[in-house]
């Protein structure tokens, strides 16, 4: 058996022209501020990736690049400037951050209704509370692809694999309002490989190359995998043994072109969103 591969490419794409749509009906161009603090090589290729999608989208987006001398004071004050600019829809403050700087202290400074990213704990505590909020835009693209992959998830057996506040917590969150009976699962758990088998869903997130392996999958399980990792020969692997995982899920996404395309598209997502809140 071969599973079904759910591409995130294609549904990536058809999202980024859904809002591209929804855009040009706008009387007004939605804004999105990205803060890139020094110059890792990673963050500066996705935030020029972000710059590049927003546009296209028909969003204004802009790039605020600080040294990585950069003062937590600095940086705070940078964001008041963005949080009173009412052409500023919504602010991403690219991670990580250098040492020097508290990142808990720079999200929260960050006004919940531009949050983009959704990691501020007014928006956490709207997703857990079951309201209406921006929602972090991987776990986003995660329900996005579960959709896609026409999967029910009322009263599915789902695990999430990881319990970071980026992903696998507000992954669960989301499952959990979606009316999937949820476990997390971690580092720590026991007998890691049974729990997987249990599930009905397995969504991925620990961030450890090829972790879960061909035989912790049940039957026809739908596979969502968050993970993207780089080997030592230059290959980019998920959490997940893919070509194991494949002969056993009923459908999986792919590392690369699953879950990370997603990321952007969503976020694209959440600045209309915010948009409109904002200005009605």
């Amino acid at each position: 058996m071969t599973a079904k591969i759910i591409d995130g490419k294609q549904v990536a794409a058809r999202l980024r022209e859904s809002v591209a749509a929804r855009t040009a009906l706008l009387p007004f161009k939605p804004g999105l501020a990205v803060v890139l603090v020094g110059e890792d090589p990673a963050s500066t290729v996705y935030v020029r990736n972000k710059d590049r999608a927003a546009n296209a989208a028909g969003i204004a987006a802009s790039t605020l690049r600080l040294p990585m001398e950069t003062t937590q004071a600095e940086l705070l004050a940078t964001i008041a400037r963005l949080n009173a600019d009412n052409d500023v829809d919504g602010i991403l403050v690219q991670l990580p951050l250098p040492p020097q700087i508290d990142a808990r202290a720079v999200i929260e400074a960050i006004d919940p209704a531009k949050d983009v990213d959704g990691f501020h704990p007014v928006n956490v505590g709207r997703l857990h509370d079951g309201r209406a909020t921006l929602v972090p835009c991987t776990p986003l693209g995660v329900m996005k692809l579960l959709a896609e992959a026409g999967v029910s998830l009322r009263g599915t057996r789902a695990l999430v694999l990881g319990r970071s506040s980026i992903v696998g917590k507000p992954a669960a969150a989301l499952l959990t309002a979606a009316d999937a009976t949820v476990t997390i699962a971690h580092s720590r758990t026991r007998d890691l490989a049974a729990e997987c088998r249990r599930a009905e869903v397995l969504v991925a997130a620990v961030g450890r190359a090829e972790l879960v392996r061909g035989d912790w999958i049940a039957t026809d399980a739908v596979v969502i995998d968050v993970g993207i990792n780089r080997l030592p020969d230059g290959r980019l692997v998920g959490d997940v043994a893919f070509d194991e995982a494949a002969t056993v899920a009923g459908a999986i996404t792919p590392v690369p072109g699953g879950v990370g395309p997603m990321t952007i598209a969503c976020l694209l997502e959440n600045t209309v969103t915010a948009a409109v809140a904002r200005r009605g």
